[in-house]
């Protein structure tokens, strides 16, 4: 289990997140929603040790994060950032085997180029593999990123904003590739998204910001809710059941 606990980040004198605690939890999708500005990359970042904190704390499986060394922290989380560019010429396949570096440190072995086919196949990217990302649509070069992540095999995944650039076809595809990783391999995969209907159908736990804090977490039906979010993003939201699942409305 990841916790955070009373994380703070300031820039200059403006609080972005402030005394921010959460758990996630191995086996569950956990989703951070809000609106812009809200500090939901910010949190991810400082719970990915990609930000230093101001103040809290971060504590992965009992050990606090400023005590795991580098690598054998790429083998426990893996980190997609929001913005991802590659300058070199790559294929899809190439980058994906950049996922194994914290095991085998650029010499693939048998075992990283089965790890990397698992990790084409749950994506359905056998048929672009040898395609040069530059070739790709934005949507085809996020599959393969996240296929990168997917190949590094942590127990903790940090995606953020995955469904940038993508279609509904690819975000489907997405969404669903995350709940499998949650519920059949047991990883605990933790999402910013702004799609709240794609949280409310895929995410087993949900976290609310605002203005840097944390204002609403718990089970889905708990978080979307109508008055829950109308107070969160400030318009007006009516929830409905269909399907067993909560959608959202909106109101201008």
């Amino acid at each position: 289990m990841i916790e955070l606990k009373q994380l703070t980040k300031r820039f200059g004198d403006h609080p972005v997140v402030n005394n921010a605690s959460a758990e996630f939890a191995k086996g569950k999708v956990t989703a951070i929603i809000g609106p812009n500005g809200a500090g939901k990359s910010t949190l991810l970042s400082m719970a990915g040790r990609l930000l230093k904190r101001d103040e809290g704390e971060v504590w992965i499986d009992g050990r606090e994060l400023v005590a795991w060394d580098t690598k054998a922290l790429a083998k426990r989380l893996s980190v997609l950032r929001q913005a991802n560019s590659v300058s070199l010429r790559f294929t899809v396949r190439e980058l994906i085997a950049f996922g194994r570096f914290p095991y085998c440190q650029g010499n693939l072995t048998t075992e990283d180029n089965d790890v990397i086919d698992k990790a084409i196949a749950y994506l359905d990217l056998g048929n672009i593999q040898d395609n040069y990302l530059d070739e790709l649509s934005g949507g085809q070069r996020q599959l393969a990123f996240i296929a990168m992540v997917i190949a590094q095999d942590t127990d903790y995944v940090f995606l953020d904003e995955p469904l940038n650039n993508l279609d509904i076809k690819h975000s489907l595809q997405i969404m669903h590739t995350i709940r499998r990783l949650a519920h059949e391999l047991h990883k605990a995969v933790v999402i910013v998204i702004h799609d709240i209907n794609f949280a409310s159908c895929y995410s087993d736990t949900i976290i609310a910001l605002k203005k840097g804090e944390i204002v609403a977490k718990g089970r889905v039906e708990q978080v979307i809710d109508a008055d829950v979010l109308s107070e969160i993003y400030e318009t007006p939201f009516n929830v409905i059941d269909i399907g067993g699942k909560r959608m959202c409305l909106y109101f201008s």
